[in-house]
């Protein structure tokens, strides 16, 4: 059932827990979110995937990496994947990139010292900066892999020329763009297919689409009745329906709650038949 990140010898649970709502908008308690995370690690969750950026502003940059380090001290955690972006910040709650061989650097060092290890196992581009060229971005990060501060690269926001670019660098684990019902670019465009020819993972953030797309999905017709016929929940049948678009896809659902993570988590059980991806596929392109 695994999922392997890459050509790596990393093998994860189909879909990952995104951690960005235990921080980004005011964070959870630390007992609560450590709980979330926790449930989801017992509900066969084994990806977790942070950034440096997700919390309030800059003063708490790392919040979100110093939660899972606390969730994680106190189990097992050989068996976790913990991913992590830099290249962005957060001056008064704006995103503004910084993707400077020397702003990755310092954010790369910190987040070691958040996370609390020795070594990051994915370290992703969390956007290209204009203002930078993308492949002095991308060759600090090899930079950062030939010292082994990180294990594995990754991209995030990227297009097909960025990938092919940041290929001709470093090799390139993961590609982590935002991916729903509502959001198939990249499924129509053949970046997913492209990641899958050259052994790299697709992590689709925001699977349910965000926003006021995460409550459209309730309330669409179709996904109702396939829940129904499941007896799962619309959102488990998205997620079914996105593993089953490519078996290099790994979808990272967000979760404030233990409930959400475990019903993310078990979406991996539903079968969906190629009549009913195709339902969901008209959905999607109405």
């Amino acid at each position: 059932m695994r999922r392997k990140i890459g050509g790596t010898n990393l093998e994860v649970f189909p879909i990952g827990l995104g951690a960005m709502p235990l921080g980004i908008r005011g964070s959870l308690p630390l007992d609560a979110a450590v709980a979330v995370i926790h449930a989801a690690i017992d509900a066969g969750m084994n990806f977790i995937d942070t950034a440096n950026v997700y919390c309030t502003d800059n003063q708490d940059i790392g919040l979100n990496e110093r939660t899972i380090a606390s969730a994680l001290k106190s189990i097992d955690d050989s068996d976790v994947v913990v991913a992590t972006k830099g290249g962005l910040v957060r001056p008064q709650g704006r995103w503004e990139r910084r993707g400077s061989p020397q702003d990755l650097r310092g954010a790369c060092e910190k987040s070691l010292e958040d996370l609390n290890v020795e070594a990051i196992t994915l370290y992703q581009l969390h956007a290209p900066d204009a203002l930078v060229p993308f492949a002095d971005s991308v060759g600090e990060l090899a930079r950062l892999k030939s010292e082994g501060k990180i294990l594995n690269i990754g991209l995030s926001n990227v297009d097909r020329n960025q990938v092919d670019e940041a290929m001709s660098i470093a090799t390139i684990a993961s590609v982590q763009n935002r991916c729903s019902l509502f959001h198939q670019r990249d499924l129509s465009n053949g970046l997913i297919d492209y990641c899958r020819q050259n052994s790299i993972t697709y992590i689709a953030y925001s699977p349910m689409g965000g926003g006021t797309n995460h409550v459209a999905l309730r309330d669409e017709p179709v996904l109702s009745q396939l829940a129904e016929k499941h007896e799962v929940t619309a959102y488990q049948i998205v997620l079914a329906w996105l593993l089953e678009k490519s078996d290099n896809i790994l979808p990272i659902p967000g979760a404030s709650r233990r409930s959400s993570a475990v019903s993310s988590a078990n979406a991996v059980n539903v079968q969906l038949s190629a009549e009913e991806v195709a339902q969901i596929d008209r959905i999607g392109s109405d």
